[in-house]
């Protein structure tokens, strides 16, 4: 998708943005009779107006403030769902958007809307030509957008794109080495250092936890590390990202079940796509801030030499974890990269990952839940990031007793703790290997979706990028 400004709009399809009737007046493509049609359905709530003049198409939005400011915005994209249907019936391949109403970021947020819904997956069908959306390019009349704002959305949306098309890409594709060669990829495009570990390194450093999870599959495991480090950042100590990046997780021994879970396995590495287009996002962006990335890879089998409920594996931190369940499998390579993450005496920590199918059935698909030690600062932060992007945040308690939860007799700790609170009880074993503030964000619930809605497509969704993006613009101001 492209975004512009363009002097004058010429496209055969426009869309106003107008807050009451008395801008109708406004839109010189419209008569009266057309502006006292518009003002009907106005009165009658209708959310987007279609006026057919024959020649173009002129959409008309009457936007209409919510009971908090993050849900207004929340009703623009939606609009702009809404419109990527009309537009994909018309078959337009452009539109330009023109905000009459006070309210500046209207075009920027249902623009934002409008190319996230318009996100397609076509790779493997052979008849991608007859399917694809002939929507290419967004164009704002100068009134409407600053110049700043259209090269952040195209960038967010572009990282967002980038995101959902790993997600989506299978194992038979996306392997770990893969997976390593396409966040290489996007290293030399926007601007940032990248660094894989293969097997062997991986072996020399001892990096217990991932190699374990490793040991079912005939494929090699990857860790790639990520730098970007602008010329003035406002942060002396890096903020370190870790994504869990298992590319297929069968559960190992401990097997799922095929239906509604299994299936569906390809986006384990949901954590691993987020991270990765957020280092894209943000070398585009240049932002000021200096931010390292970890990402470590493997699927999960139960073939080849694979471990085993009993095992006692030795993590790199060279902690000992009972494994309880293969299928607690996520928490093996994020304690591996947690304790890496110490050598870079990082200012903030924060991991993403689709770790339990407990933070799923907590919150479902309305959210993310987390966790952490890091400062009340940085939590509130967080949260506000999450309620101006709709990407909201439910946190959960790290109180001692459930840390008791992953003691083991055989072992330092255990990879599971029981049936309750398995969200927070994983959480808690992530904390044994962190010294640092630090955050999890548990993306189970919000990573991939079966059907669509709104703005968000079947697939991956790159849910809570969008919030990653806007804390770290945001990230040291008062």
């Amino acid at each position: 998708m492209e975004f512009k400004i363009v002097q004058k709009a010429t496209a055969k399809h426009q869309l106003f943005i107008i807050e009451n009737t008395t801008s109708l007046a406004q839109i010189t493509l419209i008569d009266e009779t057309d502006a006292k049609y518009a003002a009907t359905a106005i009165a009658n709530e209708q959310s987007i107006i279609t006026i057919n003049k024959y020649d173009r198409f002129v959409f008309i939005y009457a936007i209409k403030a919510k009971s908090t400011p993050s849900k207004t915005k929340e009703a623009y994209r939606k609009v702009g769902a809404e419109l990527q249907g009309l537009l994909a019936k018309q078959k337009a391949d452009d539109i330009t958007i023109t905000n009459l109403s006070a309210q500046a970021d209207a075009a920027y947020t249902v623009a934002e809307g409008l190319a996230l819904a318009s996100y397609q997956f076509l790779k493997y069908k052979t008849d991608a030509a007859k399917l694809a959306e002939k929507l290419h390019s967004i164009s704002f009349t100068r009134q409407s957008i600053t110049v700043k704002e259209v090269t952040q959305l195209q960038v967010i949306v572009d990282a967002i794109y980038k995101a959902r098309t790993l997600v989506n890409e299978p194992l038979s594709y996306l392997s770990a080495v893969q997976l390593s060669k396409e966040i290489v990829a996007l290293g030399k495009d926007a601007g940032f250092k990248v660094t894989v570990l293969q097997k062997a390194q991986l072996e020399k450093e001892k990096m217990g936890g991932l190699l374990a999870v490793n040991r079912g599959s005939i494929d090699p495991p990857t860790f790639s590390i990520m730098e970007y480090t602008p010329k003035k950042a406002i942060n002396k100590k890096p903020i370190v990202l870790i994504g869990k990046g298992v590319v297929y997780d069968t559960g190992g021994l401990s097997l799922k079940p095929t239906a509604n879970s299994m299936d569906r396995m390809k986006s384990d590495m949901g954590g691993a796509a987020l991270v990765s287009c957020a280092m894209y996002a943000i070398a585009k962006l240049q932002l000021p801030v200096h931010v390292i990335a970890l990402v470590p890879s493997t699927d999960n089998r139960p073939g080849e030499n694979a471990y085993v409920p009993g095992d006692v594996v030795t993590m790199y931190s060279g902690a000992t974890v009972e494994v309880l369940n293969t299928d607690a499998e996520g928490r093996m390579l994020l304690g591996d990269a947690l304790h890496w993450a110490k050598r870079y005496k990082p200012e903030l920590v924060a991991d993403f990952a689709t770790l339990t199918g407990a933070a799923s059935v907590a919150v479902g698909e309305y959210g993310i839940v987390c966790m952490g030690t890091a400062g009340e600062d940085v939590k509130s932060s967080f949260r506000a990031s999450g309620e101006r992007q709709y990407e909201r945040l439910v946190e959960y308690p790290l109180w001692d007793e459930y840390g008791d939860l992953i003691k083991s007799d055989v072992a330092d700790i255990k990879n599971v703790g029981g049936p309750s609170g398995g969200a927070i009880t994983a959480g808690k074993f992530l904390q044994h290997f962190t010294d640092y503030p630090w955050m999890h964000f548990d993306i189970a619930g919000v990573s991939f979706a079966t059907s669509k809605k709104n703005y968000t497509t079947i697939g991956g969704t790159g849910y809570g990028l969008r919030m990653l993006l806007d804390f770290l613009v945001n990230y040291g101001k008062a």
